[in-house]
């Protein structure tokens, strides 16, 4: 490792770390990239499938799922954007870099929100079945995703419109482009943690609520023992899947205490932290919730081997 320079202030934790270029590197690199873009083309051919068929587009179930789907697509492009930049220890102008950590910071936000939201939508239709379709409609769920999206940009709308007025400019100078560097004063950095905080506690409630709730009436309502232990398998499955996007919120902290270890281990470390907390959530998004659905599933493979082989998509069969 040649040049390396650490820069820290007393408000946040900031690294730059220029690295020496060697096969390990650039294998680390390679996995990290090219696992983003794959799975952001798999994300694309789930939005184009559940596109395709007017039975998804009119569900409230499949228009939370597409806008997962396209939240964490944002999500992981904009976060290989910043990891790339990382690497290549590139310098952007701020207002460029401000773009993408906003677009960043709101989907980074918004997945656990809407995955909430999922839940809801599911404890709903197991517990209220009789009342589904009348309180969860597609306009409702529309309005819904909205919300969803206003709460997850309160944080990066007020970061800019204090800077704006206090310091317009603050955007037109080049950085490091990181969510830190970003920060300006101590009351952004006290707010992003309230933030943090309240959603945390906030979503794991709603979590932990519904998925017992959705435990408690698959093992009242099923006949018999298999399909209880269907029931709490696919329970199980999406509380992994919910439980790694909250870790996510700490993916900051967890960064900045990685700091304090040396910088040969910090990299290594900063870098599983990035695939584990940022990259594997994102992934894991449509073989928890795509592929394992029967009436998505066969669509989707018709699509995703471009048509390749015979398929008979089943639009209305359902899963527990």
């Amino acid at each position: 490792m040649s040049n390396i320079s650490l820069a820290e202030n007393n408000i946040v934790h900031q690294q730059e770390i220029r690295i020496e270029v060697d096969w390990v590197f650039g294998l680390k690199v390679a996995l990290a990239v090219s696992a983003c873009f794959f799975f952001i083309y798999v994300n694309g051919i789930m939005l184009f499938t559940l596109r395709s068929k007017s039975t998804f587009r009119e569900s409230s179930r499949y228009i939370l799922f597409a806008h997962m789907l396209f939240n964490d697509s944002v999500q992981l492009l904009t976060s290989v954007l910043l990891y790339i930049f990382a690497v290549a220890y590139l310098h952007i102008v701020r207002a460029v870099c401000a773009v993408i950590v906003i677009m960043s910071s709101t989907t980074f936000y918004s997945s656990p929100l809407n995955l909430a939201l999922m839940s809801l939508e599911r404890y709903i239709a197991i517990c209220f079945p009789l009342r589904h379709s009348e309180i969860v409609t597609p306009k409702r769920t529309i309005l819904a995703v909205c919300v969803v999206w206003f709460f997850g940009s309160i944080n990066q709308a007020t970061d800019v419109i204090g800077i704006l007025i206090t310091d317009p400019s603050f955007f037109l100078t080049t950085v490091f482009c990181t969510r830190e560097n970003m920060l300006k004063t101590k009351w952004q950095v006290d707010m992003k943690i309230a933030i943090t905080s309240i959603y945390f506690v906030a979503v794991g409630v709603i979590l932990l609520y519904t998925y017992v709730a959705i435990m408690l009436e698959a093992r009242s309502v099923s006949s018999d023992r298999a399909s209880a232990t269907k029931a709490r398998n696919t329970v199980l499955l999406h509380a992994v899947q919910l439980g790694l996007c909250l870790m996510s919120f700490l993916y900051g902290v967890i960064e900045a205490l990685l700091a304090r270890m040396t910088v040969s281990v910090f990299i290594h470390l900063r870098y599983l932290n990035f695939v584990v907390l940022l990259i594997l959530p994102r992934c894991l998004s449509p073989l928890i919730y795509g592929l394992r659905d029967e009436s998505f599933r066969p669509l989707f493979k018709y699509y995703f081997t471009c048509s390749s082989k015979k398929v008979r998509p089943i639009s209305n069969r359902k899963k527990s």
